[in-house]
């Protein structure tokens, strides 16, 4: 597929995207993406039937959310003991395991 068709469906698909989501806010912003990673997400844009935009969307909500799970866990084991970093290289020694 020609980079001429791939920037025709993505601004069809675009267009059809924007109509679709009237009712969230959309911000616009610009992003320094490396040459082949955006031709890579285009190229699966297309495949999946998805706008960059949504992908770049979800890519980004699920970055948020595997940090937000981050900071629960961080909550949830604040109250365990600390031991020093020696001590457990120590122990996986003395079981075997290193």
């Amino acid at each position: 597929m020609s980079i001429r068709s791939l920037n025709s469906l993505t601004l069809k698909r675009q267009n059809v995207y924007n109509i679709g989501m009237a009712r969230e806010a959309i911000k616009r912003a610009t992003v320094y993406i490396e040459e082949d990673l955006h031709k890579a997400l285009r190229l699966k844009a297309l495949e999946v039937e998805r706008t960059v935009s949504q992908l770049i969307n979800e890519a980004i909500r699920g970055s948020l959310g595997e940090d937000a799970e981050d900071l629960e866990a961080f909550k949830e084991r604040a109250r365990e003991k600390s031991i020093p970093f020696e001590d457990a290289v120590k122990r996986l020694k003395a079981r075997g395991r290193i």
